[in-house]
């Protein structure tokens, strides 16, 4: 059973429904791509994760944005452009996301055996 149908199974559990807004590992890495507080664009995102699908990288942008964890500010210009950079919301959570970033260095020995 994944998590997004968690969520719907467990609506008043408060873990399961959070952590299914972002906690994939593009949203992850992307919050920590932004956590500079520079606005970045689309390509400059893609760029620092390579690996990343632009498909992935639109639908990942869009959900964080629909759960208030970045922000989209597009401007009216030819050629169009957006810029993404963290909200409130999403700052908030960076010191967790560090947190694990941390456990998972000091213990990648133990757990990639």
């Amino acid at each position: 059973m994944e998590i997004r149908n968690l969520d719907l199974k467990y609506p008043s559990c408060p873990i399961r429904n959070i952590l299914s807004r972002f906690s994939d590992k593009w949203s992850l890495l992307i919050l920590v791509v932004l956590q500079s507080g520079l606005p970045m664009r689309y390509g400059e995102l893609k760029k620092n994760i390579p690996d990343i699908s632009q498909k992935m990288l639109s639908k990942t942008l869009k959900n964080l944005e629909k759960h208030n964890l970045i922000i989209r500010k597009a401007y009216l210009e030819i050629p169009p452009k957006v810029e993404y950079y963290l909200s409130e919301t999403g700052k908030g959570v960076l010191p967790i996301i560090q947190s694990m970033i941390d456990w998972v260095e000091s213990h990648k020995d133990e757990i990639f055996k």
